[in-house]
């Protein structure tokens, strides 16, 4: 096997290096599988087998040190957006917010950027994309850096309840106990911000609420920032409803996936058709994220493009 050297790592410290491998060498292997090549280290070196990959390689190790010089750390995920996403390691100078034991987190890709500046600049935000984007993540994480800051009173998180198959009626337990499972990732979002047990202090006190979209009906919401997730699964009445229901000093950001609609075929998405009519409102961002934006795991965006071709 050919081999053409990549950087020599010998500048480095036993840390950096050691991030910059991954452990059991993951992160080279990421870098090889998704460029077609070998790329290992030997003794101080970095090389590859294919002398075409050799500039996109170094490139993506330098970022790759500068991710980790600049948080601390180097996870999988950084990698992953670097290699398959060709992100920019700009964006992790500094972090958006800091969570729970001191995590920081940081946009990863040009597409939560542009979702995050819309969040600043307008009202209303409505944001489409597939999975692992960072849709709902993200606005949980301009919510909760308003309320730090002083600026909301109180956090608002709503979503359609689509029953799936059964009647919310015949399951056990009192409303909380039905809805909580549809729920959950609003939950897991709170927690890894606020540590678990925190969101439910919190939610006791009246600074988060966490209901169904019926829930909204008849209020006016403000001083708040108030998130509908899974909006695919509204019909065209319940966002209207939940459009207006904005308040003084507070924001509104609507996040859903079209291609994973869960209401009856004759129902139209109200997602949809809102996107369509209110797309021309100065205080309002419609904002679509790409697959390129994914930031799970790398079989993630394959599987979406494996769908987009199919469908």
């Amino acid at each position: 096997m050919e081999k053409y050297q990549v950087l020599d790592v010998s500048e480095f410290d036993v840390e950096t290096v050691m991030a910059i491998c991954g452990e059991s060498d993951c992160n080279l292997d990421l870098i090889g599988n998704n460029l077609g090549c070998k790329v290992f280290l030997e003794g101080d070196y970095i090389l590859t087998s294919d002398e075409h990959t050799v500039e996109r390689i170094r490139k993506i190790i330098k970022d790759m040190v500068s991710v980790f010089q600049n948080k601390g750390e180097l996870e999988y995920q950084d990698v992953t957006n670097l290699v398959v996403n060709e992100a920019d390691s700009s964006f992790y100078r500094e972090a958006v917010i800091t969570g729970y034991g001191s995590r920081k987190f940081y946009l990863r890709t040009l597409g939560q950027k542009k979702l995050y500046d819309a969040f600043r600049t307008h009202d209303i935000t409505l944001v489409t994309g597939p999975a692992g984007t960072g849709k709902t993540f993200l606005a949980v994480i301009y919510a909760v850096d308003l309320l730090r800051k002083g600026k909301v009173r109180k956090i608002i998180v709503t979503r359609p309840v689509v029953e799936a198959g059964e009647s919310l009626g015949f399951l056990p337990g009192d409303l909380k106990e039905k809805v909580d499972p549809y729920l959950r990732p609003i939950y897991d979002s709170f927690d890894t911000l606020f540590g678990t047990g925190s969101v439910e202090r919190l939610m006791e006190k009246g600074v988060i609420e966490i209901a169904p979209l019926a829930y909204m009906r008849g209020r006016t919401l403000n001083d708040a920032v108030v998130i509908l997730d899974e909006a695919q699964n509204t019909t065209a009445m319940q966002i209207k409803m939940f459009l207006t229901r904005l308040g003084f000093n507070s924001k509104m950001i609507i996040t859903g996936d079209v291609t994973q609609i869960d209401l009856p075929n004759s129902k139209q998405s109200g997602l949809k058709k809102a996107i369509e009519i209110v797309k021309d409102i100065e205080e309002i961002a419609v904002v679509e994220m790409h697959k390129n934006d994914v930031v799970r795991h790398p079989v993630v965006q394959k599987i979406i493009e494996a769908y987009e071709k199919k469908e």
